[in-house]
C-alpha cells in the first residue's frame, strides 16, 4: 500500500527537481524512497485522497508513510533516509522555520534556470519505484 511508502513528489518537468531525485537515488542508505511527479495521476489521487491542499509545482513534498512534510521541513525529513554525511544536515532544523522557508523559496522560485532541460530516467531496478500513473 502507498500509504506506507516513503515517497517523494516532485516537479516532474523542472531540470533541477530530477536532478534531485538523481542525486536521492545516488545517496539514500536504503532503497525505501519512491517517487512521483506532481503532475502524474498518482500524485493528484494521493493528494486528494489524503485530502490534502492541490499540489503546488514549486514546493518539495515528502510523504514518510504517515504524515507529509513540505518545502524545507521536507527535505529535512528525507535527510534520515540519506548516507552520511548527507544526513548530518538535519542541523538545518537548527535554523527557524520561516527563515529556512525563505530560502527554499529562494531557490523553488528559480529552479527552472538552476538546471533546464534534465529528463530523467530511471535504470531499470529503480522504475518500479516511480508511481507515476
Amino acid at each position: 500500500m502507498e500509504d506506507s511508502k516513503k515517497i517523494v513528489f516532485y516537479d516532474g518537468d523542472c531540470g533541477f527537481c530530477n536532478k534531485s531525485v538523481q542525486f536521492i537515488l545516488k545517496h539514500e542508505r536504503k532503497k525505501e524512497i519512491y517517487f512521483s511527479a506532481l503532475q502524474s495521476n498518482f500524485s493528484k489521487l494521493f493528494f486528494e485522497n489524503h485530502k490534502f491542499p492541490k499540489a503546488d509545482l514549486s514546493t518539495f513534498y515528502f510523504w514518510d508513510g504517515e504524515k507529509l512534510h513540505q518545502k524545507s521541513s521536507g527535505a529535512l525529513k528525507l535527510l534520515n533516509s540519506m548516507k552520511f554525511p548527507w544526513s548530518v544536515l538535519k542541523i538545518g532544523y537548527a535554523i527557524p522555520l520561516k527563515l529556512r522557508d525563505k530560502m527554499y523559496d529562494f531557490i523553488a522560485n528559480r529552479r527552472h534556470k538552476l538546471n533546464s532541460g534534465c529528463c530523467l530516467i530511471p535504470h531499470k531496478d529503480e522504475r518500479e519505484r516511480f508511481l507515476n500513473d
